[in-house]
């Protein structure tokens, strides 16, 4: 069976939050709940990493109410990340629950991935697949947008919080080097409101 390395760099740097993905449920603070993966094993390691780019805040999540982050690899550092080393189709199955496809729907590419870098779904939030290197022989991917988006989209506290508490869980960061970092991610400082649905 094929193993990957899932590099998460927002929300799913996070345990609580990434086990929605895996076995379902609804992470804390958001109002969406996820099906999980066929194959609902737990990741059978995890890594702290950094990858090249930078993130940002767009776009507005159904799940947390404000901005996301996403990956732009053109700019210039480093991300802080997580590694999870689960399966092939484990990572398909976190890929179309991101784009909102149904699960079994989705297939990686992978030797397409290795030559050329990348793979395109289609223009959605999280359908560009990216290969972000190689990490003990096997291949990290992730994904994010095809181009970067506009406007930036402030994200809501909740959000915040969860990767937060992701980075700490993962690189060691106190909480104030987690909020230095993700506010450095934020060109106009600020938390969005939670948008109240009936």
């Amino acid at each position: 069976m094929t193993n990957v390395w899932y590099v998460s760099y927002g929300s799913n740097i996070s345990t609580a939050r990434f086990d929605c993905y895996v076995r379902g449920g609804t992470p804390a603070g958001g109002r969406y709940r996820y099906g999980g993966c066929r194959d609902r094993t737990p990741p059978v390691r995890q890594r702290p990493v950094f990858i090249d780019g930078g993130i940002y805040f767009a776009k507005h999540s159904l799940t947390w109410g404000g901005g996301i982050a996403f990956l732009d690899p053109a700019v210039p550092g480093r991300v802080a990340a997580r590694a999870w080393l689960i399966t092939l189709e484990q990572f398909a199955d976190v890929c179309a629950q991101e784009m909102r496809a149904e699960i079994g729907t989705v297939q990686v590419p992978l030797n397409e991935l290795r030559d050329k870098g990348s793979h395109a779904y289609g223009p959605g939030h999280y359908e560009t697949l990216l290969h972000a290197g190689d990490l003990e022989g096997r291949m990290m991917l992730t994904f994010t947008a095809p181009e970067r988006i506009t406007p930036e989209t402030a994200p809501t506290q909740a959000y915040v919080d969860t990767i937060a508490d992701g980075l700490q869980e993962t690189h060691g960061w106190s909480s104030e080097e987690a909020r230095r970092y993700l506010d450095a991610a934020r060109p106009h400082p600020g938390i969005a409101e939670p948008v109240q649905r009936e």
